[in-house]
C-alpha cells in the first residue's frame, strides 16, 4: 500500500478542473495519469450514511444538503470579517470527486466577453474572449443546439429548467418593466438583461465535472484515481516538481513523476499546498519552519469573491411559491414527479431567473447579477448554521451581488500540517466602490419588486423592511445580511508582475514541472458564476500541456 506510484502527470484535486485534465490527458491511452482527491467517491456506496450524501449530489435540489455536509464538503470558515459586522462566513467547497461542481447551485454562466479581454490586457496572453470561447464550446453539449456561441457534443450538458414557475415568469416581466432587456441567452454576445438560468443538468440529474468528464473514462488502464488522498506537499528537487506526498487511510504515500505536477485544488487548497511546499511569501513560510523554494509573495493574495445579499418578500395569501412545494403531501407529489419524470421541485437549482444590470448608466456592461427564486429561506439558519430550510409561507427572494468587486483578501497557512485549515481573510465590502454597488443592487431589487407585473403576487417586503430607506441603512443591512455566493478566485493569479504566481501557460514562476489549473489563476473575478469558466481553463490548459495548437473559433 505504501509503494511509490509513478505517473507522467500527477493531478492534485478532482474538482471542476482536475476531472477535465484526467479525461483529456489520459485520452491517448499511453500517458500515465494519476488523479489524487482528498475527498471520497461521488458514486453509490454500501455505507448508508455516505449513500445518502452521495444521493444528494446527483439530485439537483440536493445542493441544499451538500452545502452543509462535511462528508462531501470542506466547510471552511473565514476569519471574523470587519466589513460585515465581524461575522465569520462559512465557505462550502467540494470534498469529493467533482469538487465544488458536485455541490454547487448548477448554474451555467460564462461571464462577459470583456472579462477575458481584460485578462489579456493584464498580461495574460492567449486568454482574451476570442481565444477562450472555443474552449467553452468544446466543453459544452448545449441542448438548445449549436450556434455561434454554443457547442454540442461536449462532455458538459447544459439544459433549460424543466418547469417554469408563474411567479418567476412575473419576475421576468417585472425586470423588463424596470428597464432591463429581455434575453434568450445571457451567455451569448451580451449579458445585460433578464432570462432564465441554464443548468448543468442532464436528464434531471446533476452533470458535475465528475459525471461529465471522469466517470466515462474511469476504466482507462492509464488513468488511476486515488480518493481519500490528502496531499501534504509537492516534492521539489533542484527547482523542479518531481512528485507529491499524500496521506491515505493514515498512511503516508509518495507519487513521483518525470513529467508534470498539476495543481487543481481551487482558490483555497491550491495556495495552501503551494505554501506548504515552500512556494509563497518567504516570511510566512519561514514562520512555520518551511524551506523556501520560490519566494512568490502573491501566493494566497488577490482573493476575490462574490458577496450576495437578499431582499425577501412575502407573497400574498393563496399564491403558491416553492416554499409550499417542499412541505407535506406536495413534497410527496414532487418526489414522485422526479422519480417518474425527472421534473419538478427536486430538479431545482439555486435560482430560476438571471438578471444582469448596471449600478449606474455610464458603465459599458452590467456590474450586478441577480439570483432570483420564488422561495424564501429561514435567514437565521442560513446565515448562522449554513442550513438551507424553506419557510412555510409563500415567498420571493431577489439576491444581488457585485460582479467585479475591488475588495481583496488572502489565504495563509496557519500550520505546516496540511490537515489544518488555512486562514481565510475575505475583506468583504472593504472597498468604497463595493459598498456603493451593494446599495445600488438592493435598490434595483426594490425597483423590480414594485413593478406592475408583481403586484398580483407580492404582499410586503420582509427584509430589510420598508423602514430601511437611506443609503446608510441599506449599507448596514448589506453588511449584516450578506455572505459568500461561493465564487472565490485569484489566489494564484496569472500574469507577469511581482504578484503573479503563474505565467499564461499556467506554469508556476520559478519552479519547473508545476502548473496551477483552477479558479485561483484568474487575475480578476469573472462577471458571473465560476464553474463554467474553471472548466474552460482546464480545457485550454490540457491543450497547452499536450503541446497542441490553440483552438480557433472555427475549429470549436
Amino acid at each position: 500500500m505504501s509503494q511509490t506510484i509513478e505517473a507522467d502527470y500527477i493531478i492534485v484535486g478532482a474538482g471542476s478542473a482536475g476531472c477535465v485534465l484526467a479525461n483529456r490527458l489520459s485520452a491517448d491511452g499511453r500517458s500515465k495519469v494519476l488523479l489524487l482527491e482528498a475527498g471520497g467517491d461521488d458514486r453509490p456506496t454500501h455505507n448508508l450514511s455516505q449513500f445518502m450524501s452521495n444521493l444528494m449530489i446527483h439530485i439537483p435540489v440536493g445542493y441544499s444538503q451538500t452545502l452543509k455536509d462535511p462528508k462531501v464538503n470542506w466547510l471552511y470558515t473565514t476569519e471574523p470579517d470587519p466589513g460585515t459586522g465581524g461575522r465569520e462566513h462559512v465557505w462550502p467547497r467540494g470534498k469529493v470527486l467533482g469538487g465544488s461542481s458536485s455541490i454547487n447551485g448548477l448554474l451555467y454562466i460564462r461571464g462577459q466577453h470583456a472579462d477575458y479581454d481584460g485578462w489579456r490586457q493584464l498580461g495574460c496572453e492567449g486568454w482574451g474572449w476570442d481565444e477562450v470561447a472555443p474552449y467553452f464550446m468544446r466543453a459544452e453539449n448545449q441542448e438548445r443546439g449549436a450556434d455561434a456561441f454554443h457547442g454540442t457534443g461536449g462532455p458538459l450538458n447544459v439544459s433549460d429548467v424543466t418547469e417554469r414557475h408563474p411567479v418567476s415568469d412575473a419576475v421576468v416581466d417585472a425586470c423588463v418593466e424596470s428597464g432591463m432587456p429581455r434575453l434568450k441567452d445571457v451567455n451569448a454576445d451580451t449579458q445585460e438583461g433578464v432570462s432564465w438560468y441554464q443548468l448543468t443538468v442532464k436528464n434531471g440529474q446533476r452533470n458535475s465535472a465528475a459525471v461529465a468528464y471522469l466517470h466515462p473514462v474511469m476504466n482507462r488502464a492509464n488513468l488511476r484515481v486515488e480518493t481519500k488522498a490528502l496531499a501534504s506537499r509537492i516534492i521539489i528537487e533542484n527547482g523542479r516538481a518531481v512528485g507529491v506526498e499524500f496521506t491515505q487511510n493514515g498512511v503516508k504515500r509518495v507519487a513521483k513523476t518525470k513529467g508534470e505536477v498539476l495543481l487543481c485544488g481551487g482558490a483555497v487548497n491550491s495556495p495552501q499546498l503551494l505554501q506548504l511546499s515552500g512556494i509563497g511569501p518567504g516570511e510566512l513560510l519561514r514562520q512555520y519552519g518551511i524551506a523556501v523554494h520560490a519566494n512568490l509573495p502573491g501566493v494566497g493574495e488577490n482573493l476575490q469573491d462574490h458577496y450576495v445579499m437578499s431582499i425577501r418578500y412575502r407573497l400574498k395569501k393563496g399564491v403558491v411559491s416553492v416554499n409550499e412545494l417542499s412541505k407535506g403531501p406536495r413534497l410527496i407529489g414532487e418526489a414522485a414527479k422526479f422519480l417518474f419524470q425527472r421534473k419538478g421541485l427536486l430538479t431545482l437549482s439555486a435560482a430560476h431567473i438571471a438578471a444582469f444590470c448596471k449600478s449606474r448608466p455610464d458603465l459599458s456592461g452590467p456590474d450586478i447579477q441577480f439570483h432570483i427564486l420564488p422561495a424564501t429561506m429561514d435567514l437565521d439558519k442560513l446565515m448562522n448554521e449554513q442550513k438551507m430550510e424553506l419557510e412555510s409561507a409563500p415567498g420571493l427572494t431577489l439576491a444581488p451581488c457585485q460582479l467585479r468587486p475591488e475588495s481583496r483578501g488572502s489565504i495563509h497557512i496557519k500550520s505546516a500540517d496540511a490537515s489544518v485549515y488555512p486562514s481565510i481573510t475575505a475583506n468583504y465590502l472593504s472597498d468604497p466602490l463595493d459598498q456603493e454597488v451593494a446599495v445600488a443592487g438592493l435598490k434595483w431589487a426594490r425597483t423590480i419588486a414594485t413593478q406592475p407585473a408583481l403586484k398580483p403576487f407580492v404582499d410586503h417586503e420582509m427584509a430589510p423592511s420598508s423602514e430601511c430607506l437611506t443609503d446608510e441603512h441599506l449599507l448596514d443591512y448589506a453588511r449584516g445580511a450578506g455572505t459568500t455566493i461561493y465564487h472565490p478566485v485569484g489566489t494564484c493569479q496569472m500574469g507577469h508582475g511581482p504578484q503573479a504566481v503563474v505565467d499564461p501557460q499556467l506554469k508556476v514562476h520559478g519552479i519547473e514541472g508545476l502548473r496551477v489549473i483552477d479558479a485561483s489563476v484568474m487575475p480578476r473575478l469573472v462577471s458571473g458564476n465560476t464553474n463554467a469558466p474553471t472548466i474552460m481553463i482546464a480545457e485550454k490548459a490540457a491543450d497547452m500541456i499536450l503541446g497542441k495548437p490553440a483552438l480557433s473559433q472555427a475549429a470549436a
